[in-house]
């Protein structure tokens, strides 16, 4: 009976929230493209134009993010009303660059994006960005009329579409676009070959692998002119549609794209959740930012794991459990607040994370002892400091590629998310 009552409950819940969708949006994608600019302590916002793009991809039912993940956040209300119809959560570049040594001299600008599901009548949009203290601060908004004639609208670049695993509604499924940078005309079926190979490497992994039945999946066959991808400190320079290159942010291994409206361009085809970009090239290195984009390359011995690790940073929010010093960041997370990230803790509010996941005997922080080898815990060292933050387990996926498994709070936070695409 309480089993009944609870399915009753949910399908009203359900019918609902559908309901909401078709009050306030239609099935277009509105993106609103921006520029960011600044230096290690200094943000502004500059519009640079909006696009009605054909397919939303997004769940109907999950229309506000209670995660707040992310160093920003955007929010749409519908105007008349001034009634919260739209959020979520991302990460960009920008952010990753106000922490390198670079960004303390010299002003850059980043192209960015925001995409919400078409509104029927005018909305007020508001963008914060997270402060050093972990609030999130109101940076701008706009006004914005969806029958305005200034909005863009159609495809950009339209290009044929491959479907590596279509099983359902794009509104009940985690929609995954792959798209490819650096293959040729010629290697669209090398593409395609990797797209069926990603698809299947993704379901090899716990908690993806018993989740399967959730997830759409689907190529976009946009060639290149050159195959590779830009290699700086080697002087190599492709001419690829996406421009992934290599040595960004001056580390080797950290292969990204600053070409965000390309990006965006290519991936209007589908309707989507998650972007993921391959490159075509042996070299190792990738990258992803949480509800950005995700990239990786498609042919290094290790391509299977970096795509599955990127997959959790872009996906799930899950923050780099390594404490090396192969990246070129300084001061990313502040030791006095709790970071965002649900795998990774400064114990200043560890209560919100983990705690429920760790057996009553281990002590915390957890010793780094062979003792705990596979055991939840609270091991000091993560997010790229050895001191001050703490990761769920000695090993993991979001650390090294040792181990084939991700650690239990990794997990959770994944099937939280593919719940929220998809429930």
């Amino acid at each position: 009976m309480k089993k009944s009552v609870l399915a009753i409950l949910f399908a009203l819940f359900s019918i609902s929230s559908f309901g909401q969708f078709s009050k306030y949006f239609t099935e277009e994608t509105l993106r609103l493209d921006y520029t960011h600019v600044g230096d290690a302590k200094n943000e502004f916002y500059y519009l640079d134009e909006l696009i009605a793009e054909p397919y939303w991809g997004g769940s109907k039912t999950q229309l506000i993010d209670n995660f707040k993940y992310g160093n920003y956040f955007f929010e749409v209300y519908d105007k008349a009303s001034g009634i919260l119809i739209y959020s979520r959560g991302y990460s960009s570049l920008f952010a990753e660059w106000q922490t390198t040594l670079e960004a303390k001299n010299l002003s850059k600008s980043f192209e960015e994006t925001v995409i919400f599901p078409m509104p029927q009548n005018p909305v007020i949009v508001k963008l914060y960005s997270r402060s050093w203290k972990g609030k999130l601060e109101k940076q701008v908004e706009y006004n914005i009329d969806p029958k305005d004639y200034f909005i863009k609208r159609g495809l950009k670049m339209n290009y044929p579409v491959y479907q590596a695993l279509i099983q359902g509604d794009p509104a009940e499924k985690v929609d995954i676009v792959i798209l490819p940078d650096g293959y040729t005309k010629e290697e669209m079926d090398l593409f395609i070959a990797d797209c069926d190979k990603f698809a299947k490497v993704l379901f090899e992994y716990h908690p993806y692998s018993e989740y399967k039945d959730r997830f759409n999946i689907s190529g976009v066959l946009a060639p290149s002119e050159e195959s590779g991808a830009d290699i700086p400190k080697e002087n190599i320079w492709r001419n690829t549609l996406l421009g992934s290159s290599f040595y960004t942010f001056d580390s080797e291994r950290y292969c990204m794209t600053t070409e965000n409206k390309s990006v965006r361009d290519v991936a209007a085809n589908v309707p989507y959740d998650q972007i993921y970009i391959l490159v075509n090239t042996e070299k190792y290195g990738g990258g992803a930012i949480f509800n950005y984009y995700n990239i990786s390359v498609n042919s290094n011995k290790q391509a299977g794991k970096i795509f599955i690790h990127e997959l959790g940073h872009g996906f799930a929010g899950l923050a780099d459990e390594y404490y090396d010093n192969s990246t070129s960041y300084n001061d990313f997370y502040n030791l006095t607040i709790e970071p965002w990230e649900p795998n990774i803790t400064t114990l200043v509010d560890f209560d919100s994370k983990w705690g429920h996941l760790i057996a009553d005997s281990i002590p915390i922080p957890t010793p780094d002892s062979t003792v705990y080898n596979s055991t939840m815990g609270v091991f000091e060292g993560g997010g790229y400091s050895a001191k001050g933050i703490y990761r769920p387990r000695k090993d993991c996926l979001m650390n090294t590629f040792k181990e084939d498994t991700f650690c239990d709070a990794c997990s959770e936070a994944i099937i939280k998310m593919i719940n929220f695409y998809s429930k």
